[in-house]
């Protein structure tokens, strides 16, 4: 006996299923997908505002740093002129340090205990920046053991003392006469402060850190424990390697799309400018990884665009907001660079902090 034919799908279900299909193809584009029509996933397709760059139409240029009486070269904030604020981040000028200069060059301000540099003159380097930014060289100055985290410790002056200090990779205080200090070498250096309230905060942001959100944690932090209101609060970015220079691989790539619906948007597709190898690109070619070769396209990560987003996701205005520019891996004759340099750099600092409104500081100014 013949089975019973099947049934033949009505015009509605029919209608019904291309529907459905279409909805699933939109939401695969809003992901930034394509959908397999042999039931196989596809690769992540180019973002289209992913616009070919040249490395120099990428480079935001630093102001020019401020020289203090000491010798020090120093980024001030521009705009952050309030009288209860210190803040700043270093260069690598103006210091003691003769691990990272030539022989015949000034000496050099490495503010970390890197092991080619000596400990007294990283600790000589570091009372030079409390007196350029504070005005004396005995003002306490925090830091922390980073570790590309979003761990978070507020600072006391108790801490300055500290022969081994906390690990985080942010610092927050509403206690006045201490620096907070993050360092860098690459990584982006992120300074927050409460108009009224009078706090302030130090992040160290690489792309670990910019990934688990170190930024947005540590401002829902200065809200919880200290009441600050987004409103009130402004923010500035310090020097780090640039959008014209950090080529990334998949893996950094592939950690942003997990967290951000904007992270295309801080990914350039960078050509190099050199016209030998333009001509002749099959001399360089490498064995290293795609994202971490020398010739291009490459793509790169604009870090500091990336910390601006958290700022502003976490309520902050974008008037509020200063970028102080400066790539790190570009301009070595400013700054260290970790990547620039294979790993023989020294590190500078961004520092902030509340101003000791005591008789014995007042008369020090």
């Amino acid at each position: 006996m013949r089975s019973p034919a099947k049934p033949k799908p009505s015009s509605h279900s029919a209608v019904k299923t291309i529907t459905t299909i279409e909805a699933i193809d939109a939401a695969y584009d809003l992901a930034g997908l394509t959908r397999s029509r042999r039931g196989k996933s596809l690769p992540m397709k180019r973002d289209a505002r992913q616009q070919p760059a040249a490395p120099e139409e990428l480079m935001r240029p630093a102001a020019q740093p401020a020289a203090a009486a000491n010798g020090v070269h120093w980024l001030p904030v521009p705009g952050w002129e309030l009288p209860w604020l210190w803040s700043g981040f270093s260069t690598r000028r103006g210091g003691v340090s003769r691990a990272y200069c030539a022989d015949d060059a000034e000496g050099e301000l490495n503010l970390g205990f890197t092991t080619a540099d000596q400990r007294e003159a990283v600790l000589g380097n570091r009372r030079l920046l409390a007196e350029a930014v504070s005005g004396s060289a005995e003002t306490p100055l925090v830091t922390v053991r980073q570790f590309h985290s979003n761990l978070l410790v507020r600072g006391t002056p108790a801490d300055a003392g500290r022969e081994r200090p906390r690990k985080a990779d942010g610092l927050i205080t509403d206690e006045p006469g201490t620096l907070l200090a993050v360092m860098v070498a690459d990584c982006i250096p992120v300074l927050v402060a409460d108009r009224k309230r009078r706090v302030v905060a130090a992040f160290h942001a690489g792309w670990r850190g910019t990934v688990k959100r170190i930024v947005e944690t540590g401002i829902g932090r200065m809200r919880l424990e200290f009441g600050s209101r987004p409103q009130d609060l402004i923010a500035a970015i310090g020097p780090g390697i640039g959008p014209c220079c950090y080529a990334v691989g998949e893996e950094v790539i592939s950690e942003f799309d997990s967290q951000f619906v904007y992270s295309r948007e801080l990914f350039h597709e960078v050509y190099s400018t050199d016209p030998v190898r333009n001509k002749y690109p099959m001399l360089f070619l490498t064995q290293r990884a795609p994202g971490h070769s020398d010739i291009g396209p490459q793509t790169h990560l604009d870090l500091v665009e990336a910390n601006r987003r958290q700022l502003l996701d976490a309520g902050i205005r974008a008037k509020a907001i200063q970028i102080v520019g400066g790539c790190t891996s570009c301009q070595p004759e400013w700054f260290y660079s970790h990547r620039a340099s294979q790993g023989h750099a020294g590190r500078m600092m961004a520092v902030i902090g509340i101003r000791d409104a005591s008789p014995a500081v007042k008369n020090r100014r």
